[in-house]
């Protein structure tokens, strides 16, 4: 009975939230990019929802279980309180069709540039694509965005702030 009526902004996370230092699993390991904590307080203020959309093949490859992405999650949601920010939601997809682990060891329709986990999203909490961004720093990243009716915005470097600022104003 919902519609579509909510915004979002959806984040990648490795690259664009933090440091990509591959197959992060462990909080200590974490390194903030620059600006990131500050935007997603940006798109909070701004009343979008802000949500994490990962791929995690470290799961499928048996680097670490699922237990540790949601960890690493939970401890960024800890860091963002205290500039009164929040992530709203974690979509994760722990496949690769080379992994290791059987039950992951797939191809499936969550893992990025496939829709599944933005998809997810929007139905769980009635988002309307048009009015929303996915913000991500590959070309996976942003064929993502566009298959899923998204405004991609590509971050490359600098403040991601900055970057934001430029295509999200009040």
């Amino acid at each position: 009975m919902s519609t579509a009526n909510k915004k979002a902004v959806f984040f990648d996370r490795d690259g664009t939230l933090n440091v990509d230092i591959h197959y992060l699993h462990r909080p200590e390991d974490f390194a903030w990019i620059e600006g990131a904590k500050e935007a997603i307080k940006y798109v909070n203020d701004l009343g979008y929802l802000a949500i994490l959309v990962t791929n995690q093949s470290g799961v499928a490859r048996g680097y670490y279980p699922e237990e540790d992405v949601k960890r690493v999650y939970d401890w960024m949601n800890g860091e963002l309180a205290r500039i009164g920010a929040h992530l709203d939601a974690l979509y994760y997809c722990p496949h690769h069709p080379e992994g290791k682990i059987p039950q992951y060891a797939k191809a499936c329709t969550c893992r990025k540039p496939q829709t599944g986990m933005v998809d997810k999203a929007c139905t769980d909490y009635g988002i309307d694509r048009s009015q929303s961004y996915f913000v991500g720093d590959s070309d996976g990243d942003m064929e993502c965005a566009r298959r899923a009716g998204l405004t991609p915005i590509r971050y490359g470097a600098g403040s991601l702030l900055d970057c934001l600022q430029g295509f999200i104003v009040k």
